[in-house]
């Protein structure tokens, strides 16, 4: 990985991502549409008076939360891949509620959609993303990029509906492996083309995991998911480029499996995972971009939230890096959950 930057806050996520002994501990916090309605300009004085936290933060003109398309908005829409999604709460996410592929015998005539729009209908116009790519380097910005987040496991799902997918590994179904062909073409030909236009980093979303298990077995998800993994990320590593997986729910047995596959910064959820279970699998192995407990968040006192903090930084954080702080703030955060979290993200790191 060979990312040339000045700028000390991209010199410092680097050194965190890749254990070279960083400055501070990056941290942030990721605001959902739906809390910016609900609190607004109480919101923003928070971020304005932590401008450590928030150094690039601007004070809002327009109106908070404002969500434009599908997906945030309310009622049905269909992807390009021809799921339907549903969304019951304006600023929050939706979720398919049909699937294309519900019948195999759908499958037969069956393609993935075009490169040149995203999976929600925007057209993609590579030449700026290009020039966005190259505007970052000169503004000594790290060049990233994204795929949608469900990009390979759960587009999977979306295709054949949940409990169909389940049956499917659970038999063995030989139809799946042509599924999966069609998805993972698809993924290593989007991110062949974000390495064509520049991009130092790209973020994967994929949520892996639920409360307390894998939802089908280890041995199970090596053998449908890992090898899909592998080439995808293998892309961004035999290219340079940084890989950044979220993913949601427990997934401890599979970590060794996510590094051996190429992730470079890991962003698991806490409650699911534990503690414990971070230090004794991922601890100095990988870079966390640990997610503060979000099922604590909108129950928790203010002092218990700074205790979980520093919990965190306690048995996560070494001299050499590997560890970044994200708080994902839902409209049931109270406000002063959310002071006491960015107060304590400024007193243990710095900007991400």
């Amino acid at each position: 990985m060979d990312i040339k930057t000045k700028n000390p806050r991209v010199q410092n996520y680097l050194k965190a991502a890749t254990f070279r002994n960083p400055e501070w501990i990056p941290c942030a916090l990721g605001i959902l549409p739906a809390a910016w309605k609900q609190y607004g300009e109480k919101l923003e004085k928070i971020l304005l008076n932590h401008p450590k936290l928030f150094p690039d933060y601007k004070k809002q003109t327009g109106e908070f939360g404002r969500v434009e398309g599908p997906g945030y908005t309310k009622g049905r829409f269909k992807d390009l891949w021809g799921c339907v999604w549903e969304n019951i709460a304006e600023g929050l996410e939706s979720m398919v509620v049909e699937s294309p592929l519900s019948d195999w015998d759908a499958l037969e005539h069956y393609h993935a959609p075009d490169l040149d729009h995203f999976e929600r209908g925007d057209k993609i116009d590579w030449n700026s993303t290009r020039t966005e790519c190259e505007k970052a380097k000169v503004e000594g910005k790290l060049a990233g990029t994204g795929v949608a987040h469900g990009f390979m496991y759960m587009r999977l799902f979306y295709l054949r509906g949940f409990e169909n997918f389940m049956m499917d590994v659970a038999l063995e179904e030989p139809k799946l492996d042509r599924l999966i062909e069609i998805v993972l073409n698809y993924n290593l030909e989007f991110v062949k083309k974000l390495i064509d236009a520049g991009t130092e980093a790209i973020y994967f979303g994929d949520d892996l995991g639920l409360q307390k298990s894998l939802p089908i077995s280890p041995e199970k998800w090596r053998r449908y998911i890992k090898p899909c993994y592998r080439k995808i990320f293998g892309l961004c590593r035999d290219a340079g480029v940084l890989a950044y997986l979220h993913t949601d729910g427990h997934i401890l047995e599979i970590i060794p499996d996510l590094i051996e596959c190429g992730v470079n910064i890991l962003n698991p959820q806490f409650r699911a995972n534990t503690l414990d279970g971070l230090v004794r699998v991922a601890r100095g192995r990988i870079c966390l971009n640990q997610d503060l407990d979000r099922q604590m968040m909108p129950f928790a006192s203010p002092a218990e939230l700074e205790k979980h903090i520093r919990d965190i930084v306690d048995r996560l954080n070494l001299p050499e890096g590997g560890l970044m702080l994200l708080a994902e703030i839902g409209p049931d955060v109270p406000l002063e959950n959310v002071e006491a979290i960015a107060d304590a993200l400024e007193e243990v790191g710095g900007p991400a």
